[in-house]
């Protein structure tokens, strides 16, 4: 993918987020890795006003430089850490989803109620502790929850998930306000049962070649 049309995608992927109901207005963030550098939604512009060339462009190596008519997303340095330490995730959405927040204001990890945990490659998807937004500590919380997982809940703030390419993290979005809802759901009515571990790390193998896939 061109870095046009990785802009491109982030505009569509931030719309769609906003159409799903897992982000409103200018809340949450996305990226793109784009070589030595990842492509971020700028800070404070709502999805619906968003265009490809008001994107931030920041060097990977750098602390907070960035190229743009407009500064990045307050969040930037997770986007950035992220991808410093994960060299198999090109894609980053952060969202303030309502189960998936209303489950980290509990500060309660996702059990495995559902095999769909597998997508986010183990048993649970952890909710680390809370942080300010668009600090180093926050950052330094979310890359210890993302270690071995593709999705992590923040303590009274939202949740992030990452993927290979922007089509593969909307997918994972939506399945985890899915997951999350079950589980608050399943709680409300009485003591969900929790699939072992052996069962859902067979999951994860399984869905190695599983998901959204791209068509011609």
């Amino acid at each position: 993918m061109n870095e046009s049309d990785a802009r491109a995608a982030i505009v569509d992927a931030a719309r769609e987020m906003e159409r799903l109901g897992l982000n409103h207005g200018s809340a949450g963030n996305l990226s793109l890795r784009a070589g030595e550098a990842a492509l971020v939604t700028p800070s404070g512009v709502p999805s619906r006003e968003l265009s490809p060339e008001l994107i931030a462009r920041m060097p990977l190596a750098g602390e907070g430089a960035f190229d743009g008519p407009l500064p990045p997303s307050s969040e930037w340095r997770f986007h950035l850490d992220i991808y410093r330490a994960r060299t198999d995730v090109n894609a980053v959405a952060h969202m303030h989803s309502p189960y998936a927040t209303t489950i980290a204001t509990l500060r309660r990890e996702i059990p495995a109620v559902h095999y769909m945990i597998a997508a986010f490659g183990g048993p649970t998807v952890r909710c680390v502790g809370y942080a300010p937004y668009g600090t180093a500590e926050l950052s330094r919380l979310v890359v210890a929850g993302l270690k071995d997982r593709d999705g992590v809940l923040l303590a009274n703030h939202g949740a992030i998930v990452t993927g290979a390419n922007m089509r593969r993290t909307l997918w994972r979005a939506v399945e985890l306000e899915a997951l999350a809802q079950v589980f608050y759901l399943g709680a409300l009515a009485g003591e969900p049962v929790v699939l072992s571990d052996d069962e859902i790390m067979r999951t994860v193998e399984r869905f190695k070649n599983y998901g959204t896939r791209e068509t011609a």
